[in-house]
């Protein structure tokens, strides 16, 4: 392994676990020293953000997936200084809107029910490609690390979200080169706010997967892992 590079940290998203990292982390694990960084125990993304901040090495490339991207785009607040690239997937920048927040609320209610095991199914849908819909082997990973984290850290990671602020004003300010992956399919961004992204930061490129929803990593594993290790070997 090369020790020239800096790490790499990469932050999941909701219900997500370093197991949605599971392909890319044997991809490039050889050749890049990965880090994982755990948010399951904060409740504000700020929160999240600075505790990556006081694990993480003193520079490193950051990479985030979902809610992972905005832990990441609150990073790059907290210490521009620290991030040499930023890779953002199936993330966005603005803050909910009155329909994902209502969507929230309610999974909020069913897990305070007693349903979380509904809410994970109910999930499903939006984040994989319609296709991948009956893949138990696919399906099977994302129940497995929906009940790691449980009902208590999703509530967290809920209400955290719903009260995370609007990125798309700062996004000008961010100083590093940053890469917007997201799969043509995704149920929860899209292709207008990956648009509003690129015309918010100043050094950014967009990749789109075809055939693939909110969940790359998993869904097109092997491209994931291809587009990461070009990006990052650009930052040389």
């Amino acid at each position: 392994m090369t020790t020239k590079r800096p790490p790499v940290v990469l932050v999941s998203g909701q219900l997500l676990t370093v197991e949605c990292w599971a392909p890319q982390i044997a991809a490039l694990s050889p050749d890049f020293d990965l880090r994982h960084a755990d948010h399951g125990h904060d409740e504000t993304i700020a929160g999240m953000a600075a505790r990556l901040l006081a694990e993480a090495p003193e520079r490193f490339d950051l990479v985030g997936h979902a809610m992972g991207g905005f832990v990441a785009l609150e990073v790059l607040r907290q210490a521009p200084e620290r991030v040499r690239s930023l890779a953002l997937l199936a993330t966005l920048a603005s803050a909910d809107g009155p329909a994902q927040t209502a969507r929230r609320q309610g999974y909020i209610k069913l897990v305070e029910d007693g349903r979380f095991a509904e809410v994970v199914e109910e999930r499903i849908p939006i984040l994989v490609h319609p296709a991948r819909r009956e893949d138990e082997a696919l399906l099977t990973v994302v129940r497995r690390m929906a009940v790691g984290p449980g009902a208590e850290t999703f509530l967290r990671q809920q209400r955290a979200i719903m009260a995370r602020i609007d990125s798309r004003p700062t996004l000008g300010d961010i100083p590093c080169p940053v890469l917007l992956l997201r799969g043509r399919q995704d149920g929860i961004t899209t292709q207008d706010q990956q648009d509003e992204m690129m015309a918010g930061l100043t050094n950014a490129r967009l990749e789109t997967l075809e055939d693939c929803g909110h969940l790359p990593t998993l869904e097109r594993p092997a491209t994931v892992s291809q587009r990461l290790r070009a990006w990052l070997d650009e930052q040389g």
